[in-house]
């Protein structure tokens, strides 16, 4: 049986972790699946916090429909704290948890599953700093390299990239749509 094509969003802003993007976008493309990233605004020149790669977005958080989508990867650095007030964001996170679909986080990324108060009970890694933060949310932050809680990827730095994007594209391959 051929595997389909997946459609993954990247919700992404300025000042995001350079490696956090680059390597999971280009793991998606070239694993075969559509990659399509989302921000506050369409066309939107977004630049690394390093400066070593930038993007242009592809859709509004206004104009994005998770239903639309099969999974949805936020990467961390400063980028997260630049959507976190975003009411179609969190909406957008929210829609895809409650539809069971593929949700990969990784260093600061996880603060918008908090923000989008989707971390009752679930086991969860970050940027360490974030342990309290997760822990108050409801969340037991694990301290490794990857954790997978049924949709919910998460990992903690650059270093956790390989981990994380093996696991997010295995979940990819397995997903039942």
């Amino acid at each position: 049986m051929m595997e389909h094509a997946k459609r993954v969003a990247f919700l992404l802003a300025n000042d995001f972790e350079d490696s956090e993007m680059k390597n999971p976008y280009e793991a998606i493309v070239k694993n075969g699946h559509e990659a399509v990233i989302i921000s506050l605004e369409k066309g939107a020149e977004l630049t690394g916090k390093n400066g070593t790669v930038t993007y242009t977005s592809h859709l509004s958080a206004d104009e994005a429909d998770a239903a639309h989508y099969d999974a949805v990867i936020i990467p961390g650095g400063k980028s997260p704290s630049h959507l976190i007030d975003s009411e179609p964001v969190i909406e957008f996170i929210k829609q895809m948890d409650k539809d069971h679909k593929v949700i990969a986080a990784i260093c600061h990324g996880p603060q918008l599953l908090v923000r989008a108060k989707l971390l009752e009970g679930r086991n969860i890694t970050a940027y360490p700093e974030l342990h309290e933060e997760i822990n108050d949310a409801g969340g037991r932050f694990i301290d490794n390299a990857v954790v997978v809680d049924e949709n919910l990827i998460t990992s903690r730095t650059p270093e956790d990239e390989p981990y994380f994007i093996e696991e997010t594209i295995k979940m990819l391959g397995v997903a039942a749509y």
